[in-house]
């Protein structure tokens, strides 16, 4: 079992990062709460608007607005796991993810490669997930995979089974897949569970989690978000909440600003998650970074992506999550 250093941890004073104090940590998690509060997060599945209101949210079914009382979202905080367990088929390479340990990953998705061989950039093929699995398997600095590119080359709708087929068979840590719909995570899990040797041994030991993204601003959308949420937490399977918020376009332009936008969007899921079935464990994600204002692209590469997500894993370790944040 892997444990990864703790940032921050206080043995003795040195340098460190803290992007705010615990006031200005405190007054963004209220301005959190009265947004999710008073306007509330657009929730595009009913069967999530029934699980929320059963919760004790309140719902405009009219709009599919849900509305999230500041105790139903602190409640859904505490009853989150602080630390998870992501076991690898290997269990030498199971890591634990708690607040303020750092371990690395590989970047995801890229959607082009340069061919080892040819050194054309062309599309990513699904034999370029396995090799990419492959490579990340035999690297001691990354302790968990994220799948770094896409089997472009089949349809649109199954390409996360292809991801899926071509990383298990090729990595021995554990791995993270996005699903893309409840369908498909579905059959990802029946997979995991054919590899530990059935579902109650995946559920004792889940070698796979998944990974969704709220829709900027302020939306959770049913296929892609909130029916796999639903679902992985009744499986036991982690849910790995990334908003892409972008500052000056899908949210405020300021750090602040973006960061109470981020926060209601990944609380709104974690809520969903812990009113279907308590204790399900989340991981406070983020890629959200600027908007690029000349060619209105996302560069995960600026300066305000490191302070935007050095921020997010404060508010993550605030809170007492597990968190995962872009790098740059």
């Amino acid at each position: 079992m892997i444990r990864s250093l703790q940032a921050g941890f206080s043995r003795v004073d040195g340098i460190g990062l803290r992007m705010f104090s615990e006031d200005e940590l405190f007054a963004i998690h209220c301005a959190t709460l009265e947004v999710m509060r008073d306007t509330g997060l657009y929730v595009g599945s009913k069967e999530a608007r029934e699980i929320l209101d059963g919760a004790g949210a309140i719902v405009d079914e009219e709009n599919e607005i849900v509305k999230f009382p500041p105790y139903l979202v602190e409640d859904a905080i505490r009853s989150a796991p602080s630390t998870i367990v992501l076991a690898g088929r290997n269990p030498k390479y199971d890591y634990v993810i708690d607040g303020k340990r750092v371990g690395f990953l590989n970047f995801g998705e890229g959607l082009r490669v340069i061919d080892p061989y040819t050194k054309e950039y062309r599309p990513s093929t699904k034999d370029d997930v396995a090799k990419a699995a492959l490579i990340c398997d035999a690297l001691d600095q990354v302790v968990v995979h994220n799948r770094a590119v896409g089997a472009d080359e089949m349809p649109g709708p199954v390409q996360p089974l292809h991801n899926a087929e071509a990383i298990f068979p090729n990595i021995s840590k554990h791995c993270f897949i996005g699903a893309m719909n409840v369908q498909n995570f579905k059959k990802i899990v029946e997979m995991a569970a054919a590899i530990v040797g059935g579902k109650d041994k995946l559920r004792e030991r889940p070698i796979y989690s998944t990974i969704v993204c709220p829709t900027s601003p302020l939306k959770l959308v049913a296929t892609e978000c909130c029916d796999i949420v639903i679902e992985a937490a009744r499986q036991g399977i982690t849910v790995c909440f990334i908003s892409m918020a972008m500052a000056g376009a899908t949210s405020p332009v300021t750090l602040a600003g973006t960061l109470v936008t981020h926060n209601a969007e990944v609380l709104g899921g974690i809520v969903l998650s812990q009113a279907t079935r308590k204790g399900a464990p989340v991981i406070y994600g983020s890629s959200t970074t600027i908007m690029d204002l000349k060619t209105a692209t996302a560069p995960v590469g600026s300066p305000e992506l490191g302070m935007i997500n050095a921020a997010v894993a404060q508010l993550a370790q605030y809170y007492l999550l597990p968190s995962w944040v872009a790098g740059g």
